[in-house]
């Protein structure tokens, strides 16, 4: 049996605070148990509790750990780097110096997207052989109908600047004389001034639920006819895949690697452009022909997005070759 020590945030399994980057990290850690891997989890919550847990993992030990916690640690990392085989998985670079050390030291690197490869080699001038790729996976999930006057939006992020709710509500406000529905779902802690000021000024039809998770997210996609995403920044977009996993369409920011993610499944937009953002959205609305096209595109989609099992077994290797 292999074994690898997987230094991931704390609170993963937090329903109040789901993420794409806890959702990847459970999804790996279960993946790789079910192959038969021994896995001991780490979470830490602060650069303390990082620290004893790493002075406590034998020579010699593969670590895979979270890039949330281990791109602010250098002073922690940098000098078990000799006597441990490291190995960072990077969600979204930070694009600093710490981050820097931090990766320089690693045995290997593993990242979600083509985009994100790149924009690692591009920050850091690493040796390309020590970046891999391992896709987000997607569980099966069933097909939603839809409705015939495609008024269910749905937008399923933390509402943060870098989500881009501000931008959605700007694009929204344009298409007012239009019918329509706009749940955000979503973790409204992570910045509540920002969502506190958000609140305030939705036009009407939008609907701030805080997170869901299970049932109550299976519910929310079901009930939808368009997911629309107007981040600033991703890496791949979980929640992309998710959507076309159940043949639902997607409007997204051209940012990161959303494209990656989204093949020919809905529409690309630029970002921090809420009239394009709107014109989109009023196309979706007002043409029945774009919402049947966009459907099927998205159907077409869901059969080529591969499961959790693929991403496992891509990290599996890495984890092997280190």
């Amino acid at each position: 049996m292999t074994s690898v020590h997987f230094v991931v945030p704390d609170g993963i399994d937090d329903p109040a605070r789901p993420s794409g980057g806890n959702s990847y990290d459970r999804h790996l850690a279960d993946g790789l148990a079910s192959i038969g891997w021994r896995v001991h989890e780490h979470p830490v919550a602060d650069l303390a509790a990082l620290d004893r847990t790493v002075r406590q993992i034998p020579d010699g030990a593969v670590v895979l750990i979270d890039g949330l916690v281990a791109s602010p640690a250098p002073d922690v990392l940098v000098p078990h780097a000799d006597r441990l085989r490291l190995i960072v998985l990077m969600h979204m670079p930070l694009a600093d110096e710490r981050e820097r050390a931090v990766l320089s030291a690693a045995s290997a690197l593993i990242t979600t997207s083509q985009w994100g490869k790149r924009r690692l080699l591009e920050l850091y001038a690493l040796p390309a052989e020590r970046v891999h790729v391992a896709t987000p996976g997607v569980n099966a999930a069933q097909l939603a109908t839809g409705t015939a006057t495609g008024e269910s939006l749905l937008c399923v992020a933390a509402v943060t600047p870098l989500k881009g709710h501000d931008v959605l509500l700007d694009a929204l406000a344009t298409i007012s004389d239009l019918s329509w529905q706009c749940t955000c779902v979503g973790s409204l802690d992570r910045d509540p001034a920002f969502a506190e000021e958000l609140g305030r000024r939705s036009p009407n039809g939008v609907h701030f639920t805080g997170p869901k998770t299970g049932p109550d997210l299976e519910r929310a996609y079901a009930a939808a006819d368009l997911l629309v995403l107007s981040s600033r920044a991703e890496t791949y977009g979980m929640v992309v895949s998710e959507a076309l996993a159940r043949g639902l369409p997607v409007i997204a920011a051209h940012v990161g690697g959303v494209t990656e993610a989204l093949g020919n499944g809905g529409l690309l937009v630029p970002p921090e452009e809420p009239i394009a953002l709107g014109a989109a959205l009023r196309s979706w609305l007002e043409d029945a022909e774009l919402r049947e096209r966009l459907r099927s595109a998205a159907r077409e989609r869901r059969e080529t997005l591969s499961d959790w099992s693929t991403t496992t077994s891509v990290i599996a290797g890495v984890l092997r070759c280190v």
